[in-house]
């Protein structure tokens, strides 16, 4: 198996450019997103039917990503941490991404939301105020410990405009980074990885 060093320096900036730019091309208020990244090098020499598949003929993008089903619990605020820490990859899996959309506020509205108790009130209060801004985050970790993120604003929806970066969503990638920690017990068998997508899974891009 082609290990994650023999990839070029820029291979996750790249994956997190083609996956947002595939996401944003089916418009905003979609759900979360996952992708394994696998190396495209290995996956047309080990698997040639599913890089077609893919559309992955050729090596010039050096990952490919491969959508992901359904995870246990769903990708909100409240489980996705717990979600994410309970997948372990294939060995054939270099890294993850995520892209997922959320509201953010500036720090000034933060505050005045800190006395709310309920997380659909907090929805409702951040979702109404006009100070919000929309936004979709791709983050994306390597097993070796790359990072790489991208943000795209609502109200500056162009390719052009694109916020990228290896510290602009930390988080996330914190998060996602716990997905190739070692843990206790074997993978789920509806887990996510390389094999068992849907018919309907396609390369992201």
């Amino acid at each position: 198996m082609e290990s994650v060093g023999t990839l070029p320096p820029d291979a996750l900036n790249r994956a997190v450019i083609e996956i947002e730019k595939h996401v944003s091309s089916a418009g905003w208020d979609q759900p979360a997103q996952l992708f394994a990244l696998v190396p495209t090098e290995e996956l047309l020499r080990a698997e040639p039917q599913l890089a077609a598949q893919l559309g992955a003929d050729d090596a010039s993008q050096p990952l490919t990503p491969v959508a992901q089903g359904e995870l246990p619990g769903g990708l909100e605020d409240d489980n996705l941490a717990d979600a994410l820490g309970r997948i372990e990859w294939p060995d054939g899996v270099a890294g993850c991404a995520l892209a997922i959309e959320r509201i953010v506020l500036p720090a000034s509205a933060e505050a005045g939301l800190s006395n709310v108790e309920s997380d659909a009130q907090l929805a409702q209060l951040a979702g109404s105020d006009p100070r919000r801004h929309e936004v979709r985050m791709v983050a994306a970790v390597l097993r070796d410990g790359g990072r790489f993120g991208a943000v795209r604003l609502r109200e500056h929806d162009e390719d052009s405009a694109v916020l990228s970066g290896v510290d602009l969503v930390p988080t996330l990638c914190e998060v996602l980074s716990l997905t190739f920690e070692p843990s206790v017990g074997s993978r789920p068998a509806d887990g996510p990885g390389v094999d068992g997508m849907s018919d309907d899974e396609e390369k992201r891009r």
